[in-house]
């Protein structure tokens, strides 16, 4: 089901501006507000401010190609990150179980030596009771 189209008014720039899109009124003023912090941000700058609008606007375009790339350079490295951690966890999951299999092969084998050994004790008591009784 696809979302209805929005329409909602924003201020970039000191300048009224009707943004339209799918997606939610919060999320295009954000996106809005994200522009035009940017805008007041080189807005400050001298240097910026003299040169022509047109190569403002290009130069506001590269910084928030930079921002763009940056946070997606970032992203990569935390889903590199995040595969190290699920490789990590994977392994020592499998470190568990095997663990765990040694451990109630142990436990196995205890209680075998435990048997073997109450069976022992038994007969070394018929032996001492069959050498009294001689």
């Amino acid at each position: 089901m696809m979302s209805s189209k929005i329409d909602t008014e924003v201020i970039i720039g000191g300048k009224v501006l009707t943004l339209s899109g799918y997606e939610s009124e919060e999320y295009l003023q954000k996106v809005a507000s994200y522009i035009n912090n940017k805008v007041n941000e080189y807005s400050k700058v001298d240097s910026f401010r003299r040169q022509p609008l047109d190569k403002q606007s290009v130069l506001l375009q590269l910084n928030i190609a930079d921002d763009y790339f940056k946070a997606k350079q970032q992203i990569n490295a935390l889903e590199e990150k995040l595969q190290e951690k699920e490789k990590e966890l994977y392994d020592l999951k499998h470190e568990l179980i095997s663990a765990q299999i040694k451990l109630e092969n142990c436990e196995k084998q205890s209680k075998e030596l435990q048997s073997e050994l109450n069976e022992n004790a038994k007969r070394i008591v018929r032996l001492e009771t069959e050498l009294k009784d001689k």
